[in-house]
């Protein structure tokens, strides 16, 4: 398979390539050539096949054949080392727990999955590969967690300080090895464009390998379209009209699923559910694309105001405005609204929710408003005693710590300040 650069100015490229280079050359995110559909007989038969079983026959074309499938095959089945388990609230709505992996956040499966396809493409290589990543949140932690120890790799991350959880700090900060952090004063937005900045700095990449564990990375981005199919097992015996609403920030996770569509997933339509950072709820009433500077909020891992995936989605749907709009709607919620729908949910179902999975289950409400013959699944994205403090607050029950999260609270932080660009590549040269 090859990949493409969504800014069409560049050579086409290897997986190998994409993996390790993260951006094209002209700046612009790797895309597949080609989509080639799942037979019917797939999804006809997807009760017989197991969880990794239906990940390799999702995956392989986009890898194969730079990735023998015998060493693809290991590299799923390592990285699906946990469950993902449908939890039912009621006939309409039911949640996805994603947060059954080692650091507790559905980005777990995406760096795992990468970190591994990094590590086969690196074996041979004498030259040192670093990782530059920003996160919001989860990020850090399950790229941290993936690449620990991973032979060639350095992973340096990048966190904005004072924005993300207690806990989240200290699962990308505790670790050393082969993992550095780097708490940035400023936002989520300012990481992400230090890491654009560095990849596209020749001064630099002249001196080191960079690649991005970013959803921009293909290999961090394609394997969450297993979380779809695997819903989908659990659900399709019980309801024909599946819609997955999906608590977005950098878009990479809603458009997995749009793939996992693409290849023949029997799903009609997405929820784009949105905090208060809402340039593509904006977007598809206005058909104006303005990305804003982010906006802070109890669902952090979400504050992102120039999402980078989401010229991955115009391009599935060929930059089509009304194609797009028939697949997806968004929706966009305050803090208040998002504590609300944490309480409704403790109290109706005695459902414990973070505050990303609240906003996913808020974009469920609004759809079914007007939508009332669908079963949503809203995504839980994080474990919530990762963010404990609004968790607690909001329920007023204490929440026992599970043996991830307790594993992390005693180590100490070790984090490196940043103010600036320069600040970032003094840094990486010294």
């Amino acid at each position: 398979m090859n990949y493409y650069s969504l800014n069409k100015k560049a050579p086409k490229s290897t997986f190998k390539n994409a993996v390790i280079k993260g951006l094209a050359p002209d700046k612009g995110l790797y895309f597949p050539e080609h989509i080639t559909p799942l037979p019917k007989a797939f999804f006809e038969n997807i009760d017989s096949l197991s969880y990794p079983e239906i990940a390799f026959e999702a995956i392989k074309q986009f890898i194969s054949p730079e990735i023998p499938e015998a060493q693809l095959k290991t590299i799923v089945e390592e990285t699906l080392s946990f469950d993902f388990p449908i939890v039912k609230l009621n006939d309409s709505i039911s949640t996805l727990e994603l947060f059954h992996g080692p650091t507790m956040a559905f980005k777990d499966v995406g760096a795992r999955f990468m970190a591994r396809c990094l590590g086969y493409f690196n074996q041979d290589n004498d030259k040192e590969v670093t990782v530059l990543v920003a996160t919001s949140g989860d990020t850090g932690g399950a790229v941290a967690n993936g690449f620990l120890g991973v032979k060639g790799v350095k992973v340096v991350i990048l966190y904005p300080s004072g924005k993300v959880s207690d806990i989240q700090e200290k699962q990308l900060t505790t670790l050393g090895q082969n993992i550095t952090a780097l708490e940035v004063n400023g936002t989520f937005d300012d990481c992400q464009a230090m890491v654009k900045t560095a990849f596209l700095d020749e001064a630099l990449t002249k001196q080191m390998q960079l690649t991005s564990a970013n959803s921009i990375n293909v290999a961090r981005w394609l394997p969450q379209l297993f979380y779809f199919m695997f819903a989908y097992k659990q659900l399709h015996n019980d309801y024909d009209n599946i819609v997955f609403s999906v608590p977005s920030g950098n878009f990479g996770n809603i458009c997995a699923g749009m793939m996992a569509q693409q290849l023949g997933l029997p799903i009609k339509h997405f929820v784009a559910s949105n905090n208060e950072n809402n340039v593509v709820t904006r977007y598809l009433i206005s058909q104006l694309y303005e990305p804003k500077p982010s906006i802070q909020t109890i669902s952090n891992a979400m504050d992102v105001g120039a999402p980078s995936n989401f010229i991955r989605i115009q391009e599935i749907y060929k930059n089509k405005f009304e194609t797009l709009k028939e697949n997806i709607s968004s929706y966009s919620f305050t803090d208040e609204e998002t504590k609300d729908a944490m309480l409704e949910m403790y109290n109706d179902f005695d459902y414990v929710a973070d505050p990303h999975g609240a906003v996913g289950y808020l974009g469920c409400k609004a759809y079914l408003e007007e939508n009332t013959n669908a079963h949503c699944v809203f995504l839980e994205t994080a474990h919530p005693t990762k963010f404990l403090d609004v968790v607690e607050a909001v329920i007023e029950e204490k929440q026992a710590l599970p043996e991830q999260i307790q594993s992390v609270l005693g180590k100490e932080k070790v984090a490196t300040k940043i103010s600036t660009y320069e600040d970032l590549k003094r840094f990486l040269l010294h």
